[in-house]
């Protein structure tokens, strides 16, 4: 999931300017001095905190020593992660769910995941396949509220792995309902009516053991 960075923070002063201007901004590169300390901590800013370093960090990333911010833009940051210094995703309100360069292969990996969100995921995939004529309908679909309720079953460092075990959940259910499409219907393609009762006798059980038998392991 992509980050939504707020770069409002920071401004451009015109060459020239004090390091500390009228509506109270300061330079990044003075953000150690002792006079902006002083600032941070009467306005109740603990430094030593990870959500400042967070915050902090991204500031330095995105910013140079010559850009601008202000106590409130720092405060209205920090809101934006958790305690332990980790973003929160703003449409679901969860940590642990960027994908950073650091993360991005470690995420990458099979674990267990609840069975009532395989149920959940296996359900509305076969709703929209049917639905769709096995079209994947990005307007209309709900199979983000599937993550989202499952990311907040598990554990926030697991959260990214489990999505990506979900990943292949859902596209094995799928390649499971288009093969039975096929086989009431030699036929068929995606788009055109589905057979009746094509996918009546498929469980989520049977995709998931023929599916370990024949190549991935979930």
């Amino acid at each position: 999931m992509s980050k939504i960075t707020d770069y409002s923070f920071l401004f451009q002063q015109m060459f020239g300017t004090s390091n500390i201007n009228k509506t109270g901004s300061f330079q990044l590169s003075r953000i150690n001095s002792s006079s902006v300390k002083a600032q941070l901590k009467a306005a109740g800013i603990d430094t030593n905190s990870k959500q400042y370093k967070a915050v902090l960090k991204e500031m330095m990333r995105n910013g140079n020593g010559a850009m601008y911010t202000n106590i409130q833009a720092i405060k209205n940051s920090m809101r934006c992660y958790d305690k332990d210094g980790d973003y929160i995703d703003p449409t679901t309100g969860l940590a642990g769910l960027l994908v950073t360069e650091e993360n991005e292969n470690s995420r990458k990996r099979i674990i267990s995941i609840p069975e009532s969100s395989k149920d959940e995921m296996f359900e509305q995939t076969k709703k929209e396949f049917l639905r769709e004529n096995g079209i994947l309908n990005g307007d209309t679909t709900k199979r983000s509220d599937v993550y989202t309720n499952m990311y907040r079953k598990v554990q926030k460092k697991d959260r990214l792995a489990a999505g990506y075990t979900m990943q292949q959940y859902e596209r094995t259910y799928r390649q499971a309902f288009i093969a039975a499409a096929k086989k009431a219907d030699p036929k068929w393609t995606i788009g055109k009516s589905i057979p009746k009762g094509a996918l009546d006798n498929i469980t989520r059980e049977s995709v998931e053991h023929t599916k370990k038998c024949m190549d991935i392991t979930i």
